[in-house]
């Protein structure tokens, strides 16, 4: 397997924990990978190689001017090894505006995708495999079509990551009724409800669904446009925040709630793990010429050794060939 490139500039914890990472990775998937970025603060890679790049994106940099003015940066860099043949993947937990944009410009988008989509996978507190949102923050603003091209490549994610066989795919909407949501939603929900964009992905539309369904086994996929998905995403990021920290905070409140901690935490604890963004391996970008990983800002060592778990999974399933194949251009 060719290595996969990881940006070791990208992130709040850039580059030691990074670094850390890409190095874990190497010695728990026995994949080859290949840190991207400034060889003086990347420091001893371990069984890494380097790239060197001599740029760094921040964080709150204009993604598309950076891109395209900053060709020495990590994220450009990475972006290219994956066109020219020297990485299998690229992985990210830098300006996630940038990274979408490296890869677009760099890796080029599959033929007949009219947008690339991020697909972010939602943990399912009562176990099971999570729920796959896309857009989660590629596309504000959406047409129709596109969300319709958006359910192809969430089915054919969740069936080559998840191993699900015939995805539920629903809409994301205000009501379960057709008649439901906005203009957007109400012109999207026939051209899926036509069945058209199945194809070979093995997927069923199961019509509308409500942001109280994210978490539930009752739907596989969930499509929407770029800006609902991320505030959805972010909404959901919060919540679990604040009652995970309520929690911990009522068990440490005196002795007889730390005994009860003691004696819930064996339940507890997997739970906690399943919904640890840490866990999640963090988000694919659908539709590029390439796998892309987008890992969370805040990302750990743990984060990125996942991450590039998911990556090396979806390059050795050929997810992007698979995405290719369903694909249809728009008329």
């Amino acid at each position: 397997m060719l290595p996969l490139a990881v940006d070791a500039m990208g992130g709040d914890k850039a580059p030691a924990e990074i670094v850390a990472g890409a190095i874990a990775a190497f010695e728990e998937l026995g994949v080859p990978i290949v840190l991207v970025g400034r060889p003086e603060e990347i420091g001893d890679p371990g069984p890494c190689s380097v790239i060197e790049a001599s740029e760094v994106i921040a964080m709150d940099a204009d993604a598309g001017k950076s891109v395209r003015t900053m060709k020495d940066s990590s994220l450009v860099r990475a972006a290219e090894a994956v066109r020219d043949g020297r990485a299998s993947a690229m992985i990210s937990a830098g300006n996630t505006g940038a990274t979408m944009a490296s890869a677009l410009l760099r890796m080029g988008r599959i033929k007949g995708v009219s947008r690339p989509a991020i697909a972010t996978p939602i943990p399912v507190p009562t176990g099971g495999t999570p729920t796959v949102l896309l857009d989660a923050g590629a596309n504000a603003e959406c047409q129709p079509e596109w969300l319709v091209q958006f359910a192809q490549m969430g089915a054919v994610y969740a069936r080559d990551r998840f191993g699900i066989a015939h995805p539920k795919v629903g809409l994301l909407s205000i009501g379960e009724e057709s008649t439901k949501g906005n203009p957007l939603v109400k012109e999207t929900f026939p051209l899926l409800e036509a069945g058209e964009w199945i194809l070979d992905t093995g997927a069923e539309f199961i019509g509308n669904v409500e942001g109280r369904d994210i978490m539930t086994p009752d739907v596989d996929v969930i499509v929407t446009d770029g800006f609902t998905g991320n505030v959805a995403l972010k909404t959901l990021e919060g919540g679990m925040k604040a009652l995970v920290t309520a929690l911990l905070e009522a068990f440490d409140e005196n002795d007889a709630t730390r005994e009860a901690s003691a004696t819930l935490w064996p339940a507890l604890g997997p739970l906690y793990g399943r919904l640890d963004p840490e866990n999640t391996g963090g988000a694919m970008l659908l539709g590029v010429n390439g796998v892309c990983v987008i890992s969370h800002g805040s990302s750990s060592a743990t984060a990125i050794v996942n991450a590039c778990r998911v990556a090396k999974e979806m390059v050795e399933g050929d997810v992007v060939a698979h995405l290719a194949g369903v694909i249809r251009p728009l008329a």
